[in-house]
């Protein structure tokens, strides 16, 4: 269980990896191995973090996040979100760092915000599975035993786990030297906004106490914000 959560974990890296290296057109760029570092890290201590906890929910994460049984339009929307803010945006940041340059060098001290957004975001995701026992890729209500998560991350907003893809798709934007790709991050975000507001309408309509947590846990994505 662990040895295939840990193998999906190197190949997205891998997949990631050759985006920027296909977009920068080298792979002798340090900042491209650190951020992957970054990553692989962060979603090493996640993988032991939800073996602990939940090692039912470990085996669902270890598979790939699109399944036959999943809701057309659902497959569709994860489908363009990991292909917009996981291949294409690390892509394009690197392209642009690397050759286009079409705006301004990113600051050096923004770069590492941005690289500590990167992290956060996968920190956050990480907090979030071990928090949810029913966290799975698809959004679906678990009826044998599904209830309401309120604890963690969970009682700051009610999506935490789709709250940190933006700090993702930014950091890595900024941390690869693009302001370009940062600005285009809104569209794999709005895609994640979409499919969270679908999600919301299926859980008030049909998992018990959900709009009692609401009510209490008001921001959906944003603290103090929406």
């Amino acid at each position: 269980m662990t040895s295939k959560a840990l193998a999906r974990v190197v190949a997205d890296a891998v997949l990631i990896g050759a985006c920027i290296g296909a977009g920068a057109r080298t792979v002798a760029w340090p900042r491209a191995w650190t951020l992957l570092a970054v990553m692989l890290v962060v979603r090493a201590w996640s993988v032991a973090a939800v073996r602990l906890a939940h090692p039912t929910l470990l085996r669902e994460r270890a598979r790939l996040p699109i399944h036959r049984d999943q809701p057309r339009a659902d497959r569709l929307l994860v489908a363009a979100v990991l292909a917009l803010g996981f291949l294409a945006l690390p892509a394009v940041a690197a392209a642009d760092a690397a050759r286009w340059r079409l705006l301004a060098p990113v600051p050096a001290g923004v770069a590492v915000v941005g690289l500590t957004a990167f992290a956060a975001g996968w920190v956050i995701k990480g907090l979030a599975l071990r928090a949810n026992a029913f966290a799975v890729a698809e959004v679906r209500v678990q009826r044998e035993r599904h209830a309401v998560v309120t604890s963690g991350v969970y009682g700051v907003v009610r999506h935490p786990f789709y709250a940190a893809d933006p700090l993702i798709f930014v950091g890595q934007a900024l941390w690869l030297g693009s302001w370009t790709a940062a600005a285009l991050a809104v569209a794999p975000t709005a895609l994640v906004v979409v499919r969270l507001v679908l999600e919301e309408r299926l859980l008030r309509r049909e998992l018990p106490g959900y709009t009692a947590y609401a009510a209490r846990v008001r921001h959906r994505l944003v603290p103090g914000v929406w």
